[in-house]
């Protein structure tokens, strides 16, 4: 990569000094938690209530291919609860239409491994963007389960998913961390007989897990190394549940972001998920110096919630580990810019994971930081920025 981006310095940014923010912000519900609630909703029988569930694209574009294969899906307006009525254990409908997930990688994933428990086969699609997004990594275990795939070039959607007359138990060993394919695999280990066993080396989100007993659904969690062995016994029937879903850590990012950064600032912001696996950022912004306070601890559906309170300070440097970088992956943006006004030379290693998802995010990260004076230097997976040691703010 060359030491400037020159499309990026000839669009040089200037921006103007902030007040001092203050106040209360209350989070939108996390996606990951969405997408999760709606698959397991549409899986149980009865009616579900989810409260506090993010409106946005990929959460609709998941809940329109669920409604396609049969679940009654009542969207909630204006903070209201988005109510789902289930198929129920191998309950989907044959599709009048394919299935289409937009852009909804994590959609896309998670219904794969619910469908295989389904009757009919099954055709699935997606926007340009989804459709060059490789899914061999779900597809590959589905396959040993015995559904049969048809795939353009054997990983790539449109992809047809038609699953035996009686599945067969899985017993499979991440090789590499993915919650997505985890959570597929649980869902279809669902609908097979006797016990699956899914093996995670290295620990990744743990969003189903913790949601699926809240509907019913039995799971075990066994220690293995540094990593979990989960046990889930199949031909299970989910029943249908009231579930709240947590604020949005990646979206309380830049709240906290703004009010560390902004001279005369004190925020708090409510509802803020506490999962271990969703916390880097937060870890980082405590390692920088930032006076970051957590009170009013709960639990709100199966996982641990807070509200946070930050206000401005200098800030200071510091060299994340490529083991500190999947749980603040989705933060990276946002933290290089709190870098940028942090005392020294931050380095974030293991950022690979950005050059793959629907853009190059490290290259756009780098040339953003270039076009407002930085000093940053980028490789293919790490990224070096010097900071300003100056808090703005009038």
């Amino acid at each position: 990569m060359p030491a400037f981006s020159t499309a990026a310095l000839a669009r040089q940014a200037r921006g103007a000094p902030s007040e001092g923010l203050r106040g209360t912000c209350r989070l939108p519900g996390d996606k990951s938690l969405s997408q999760r609630a709606l698959v397991c909703a549409a899986l149980a029988v009865g009616e579900s209530r989810l409260s506090n569930m993010l409106d946005s694209a990929d959460v609709r574009a998941t809940a329109q291919a669920l409604m396609a294969l049969g679940a009654d899906i009542q969207f909630g307006q204006k903070g209201a609860d988005w109510r789902v009525r289930g198929c129920g254990a191998g309950g989907f409908k044959p599709p009048q239409q394919t299935p289409d997930l937009g852009n909804a990688g994590t959609g896309a994933r998670l219904l794969m491994g619910a469908l295989a428990g389904s009757p009919h086969p099954v055709r699935l699609t997606g926007d340009a963007s989804l459709r060059r997004r490789p899914m061999a990594r779900v597809l590959a275990p589905l396959r040993a389960m015995g559904v049969e795939v048809q795939a353009r070039q054997e990983e790539f959607l449109p992809a047809r998913l038609s699953p035996p007359p009686r599945l067969m138990p899985l017993r499979f060993r991440l090789p590499l961390p993915s919650a997505q394919v985890k959570s597929a695999l649980i869902f279809a280990a669902l609908g097979a007989p006797g016990v699956s066993e899914i093996c995670e080396p290295v620990p990744c989100r743990d969003h189903t897990e913790r949601m699926l007993p809240l509907f019913g659904g039995r799971l075990r969690r066994m220690r293995l190394g540094r990593g979990w062995r989960i046990a889930v016994p199949g031909e299970q029937a989910l029943r249908a549940a009231h579930i709240p879903i947590a604020g949005d850590p990646s979206a309380a990012a830049f709240a906290l972001a703004a009010a560390v950064l902004c001279r005369g600032s004190a925020v708090r912001v409510q509802n803020c998920m506490l999962n271990p696996h969703r916390l880097g950022f937060v870890r980082a912004l405590k390692r920088m110096g930032a006076p970051l306070k957590q009170t009013r601890a709960r639990r709100c559906g199966g996982e641990q919630v807070a509200e946070l309170q930050i206000s401005a300070a200098p800030l200071r440097a510091f060299i994340g580990a490529p083991q500190d970088t999947p749980a603040m992956i989705d933060e990276i943006p946002i933290l290089a810019i709190v870098a940028a006004f942090a005392k020294g030379r931050t380095r974030l290693a293991g950022l690979g994971e950005l050059r793959v998802k629907e853009s190059d995010r490290l290259q756009a990260i780098y040339d953003g930081l270039i076009a407002n004076g930085v000093r940053v230097r980028c490789s293919a997976d790490s990224l070096e920025i010097w900071g300003s040691e100056q808090v703005p703010g009038r």
